[in-house]
């Protein structure tokens, strides 16, 4: 075990969206350095895959189906947790679903599908989790975007979810300042992960192919690192990526010119409307 993340023995993290991407990447990360992790999707076979392959290096890991937009399955998880392990040290809410289609070709369905998903399915399963991660003055991560942070054209039901994790979760961490609770957002930038395959079109089915070149961006494993390393320390903040944070910083100073230096980067997509 990496000895600088010792404190992390023991602790019971919850992680959404642990099927694939980043969450996957938390899975093994924490495992790796004695959690008890907890994993939530609704795709189970592939939760499996995940929850056996942690076994076999040695780690705890205990799976439960879980559609986070579903408000009862997010209640069964924490309460199947807690049956289990009788506490939640870390609820980390990864889940998240994109779409890529200008709003005005977009079935609003899409939009319902995107908020029901990114921003309620966070909303429900922290909901459910706070009175433990108080107890413990634990850590509660949300994993946001740059979309977060900054425009991005295609993507407004995105955005829009992302805006709403940000604005929703720094409040939370001012209600329970005086709580003992820590709370992490996670501002990833492009990352290697398979959510542009699963992206819904305008129509809302997945666009299946990926519209930008995944070998040039953070891989899952070294966002997941930085994410464990940041909860060990209680960091209130992450944005990821020197793209990442020159972007947030250049739309906070200077947003007109970031629109057309956005704009002209997302027109190099193949099939761009821009």
């Amino acid at each position: 075990m990496n000895r600088k993340l010792k404190k992390i023995n023991g602790k019971v993290v919850i992680i959404t969206g642990a099927s694939s991407g980043i969450g996957k990447a938390l899975a093994f990360e924490f495992a790796d350095n004695g959690a008890l992790v907890v994993l939530a999707a609704r795709r189970e076979n592939e939760l499996k895959k995940v929850e056996a392959e942690i076994k076999s290096r040695g780690g705890e890991a205990y799976a439960v189906k879980t559609d986070v937009k579903n408000i009862d399955d997010c209640k069964d998880l924490v309460d199947k947790t807690i049956e289990k392990y009788g506490k939640i040290d870390v609820l980390i809410n990864n889940a998240g679903i994109s779409m890529r289609a200008n709003f005005e070709d977009l079935d609003l369905s899409v939009i319902k599908e995107l908020m029901d998903t990114n921003f309620y399915g966070a909303v429900y399963c922290t909901k459910y989790a706070l009175p433990y991660l108080l107890e413990q003055k634990g850590t509660l991560i949300a994993i946001s975007s740059i979309s977060g942070l900054a425009p991005l054209p295609g993507r407004t039901g995105y955005c829009a979810s992302k805006y709403a994790i940000d604005g929703f979760f720094n409040t939370l961490r001012l209600e329970n300042i005086k709580k003992g609770l820590n709370v992490l957002v996670v501002h990833p930038g492009f990352t290697s992960s398979n959510i542009r395959k699963t992206a819904l079109n305008k129509l809302g089915l997945p666009q299946i192919e990926t519209p930008r070149d995944e070998d040039k961006m953070m891989p899952s494993k070294e966002v997941a690192r930085i994410i464990v390393k940041a909860t060990l320390n209680r960091k209130r903040d992450l944005i990821l990526t020197l793209q990442g944070k020159l972007t947030v910083w250049l739309y906070k100073n200077f947003p007109g010119m970031t629109d057309r230096i956005i704009l002209h980067e997302m027109a190099k997509e193949p099939d761009s409307p821009f």
